[in-house]
């Protein structure tokens, strides 16, 4: 999956990149269709711990998916987003098959 990484304030790092990437490429198993994904990487200025945000929008045909997560690390944030976003892939997917 093509992704592009855009950090807000902050220069990320190439590993975090890479297990983003990673991360993302297991996402076609589940659907194979999506053409490109825009990850954002921001950190709040906030005093809480949980300051880490990830967004991913996964671009489909016809349509775009989002997902939002927040957590202490950018990885676990990642985590958490690309388990919501596999959840919104079966459902377009399901849901695609059965108007076929």
């Amino acid at each position: 999956m093509k992704a592009t990484f855009q950090a807000v304030n902050f220069t990320a790092d190439g590993k975090l990149i890479s297990f983003i990437q990673y991360r993302l490429n297991k996402l076609e198993t589940y659907y194979d269709r999506v053409l490109k994904s825009e990850v954002y990487l921001k950190v709040d200025n906030t005093p809480a711990k949980d300051n880490k945000l990830v967004e991913v929008k996964a671009h489909l045909p016809g349509q775009e998916l989002m997902v939002k997560k927040q957590a202490k690390s950018f990885e676990h944030a990642t985590d958490k987003a690309v388990e919501a976003l596999r959840r919104q892939l079966r459902k377009h997917k399901e849901k695609h098959l059965a108007s076929v």
